[in-house]
């Protein structure tokens, strides 16, 4: 039997950082499970394939619907917890490496930044006249 996608123990960690649905005032058909989409979301990720390939043999819904999801739980802030959660586990199961960890600019801003270079004068000698600018349009030949 294959390995399930989102296995008991990862749902148990996830379940509590999801929205709570939103209301329906009119009704509608129902949505699909957080759970089921979940798995939907993992099977694309991991597969590398388009949202528009999810099979529905896997009971996920469409990949727009899972995208939708997708969209709506990274708005909702579910992922930056999810991180957060995961490295608190690591870390209380002495399991995070921090030898192999990096810090680039892009993550974490140098405070201050470097000094801007002086500016370059410009040497009389080297401005050429630009052939662009300066020639003539040429008249266009009538015969």
């Amino acid at each position: 039997m294959a390995k399930p996608i989102v296995s008991d123990e990862l749902w148990a960690v996830v379940e509590p950082l999801l929205p709570p649905e939103p209301e329906k005032p009119r009704g509608g058909r129902p949505r699909i499970s957080n759970r089921d989409c979940l798995r939907g979301i993992i099977f694309v990720l991991r597969a590398s394939l388009p949202w528009s390939w999810l099979p529905p043999e896997l009971g996920c819904g469409s990949g727009t619907t899972c995208w939708r999801r997708l969209k709506e739980w990274h708005e909702a802030g579910v992922w930056k917890r999810l991180h957060q959660v995961l490295l608190e586990r690591l870390a209380d199961a002495d399991q995070l490496d921090w030898s192999r960890a990096s810090v680039d600019s892009f993550t974490v801003p140098a405070v201050g930044g470097a000094k801007k270079p002086a500016r370059i004068r410009r040497i009389e000698a080297n401005r050429a006249r630009s052939a662009i600018l300066w020639s003539k349009p040429r008249a266009s030949r009538s015969r």
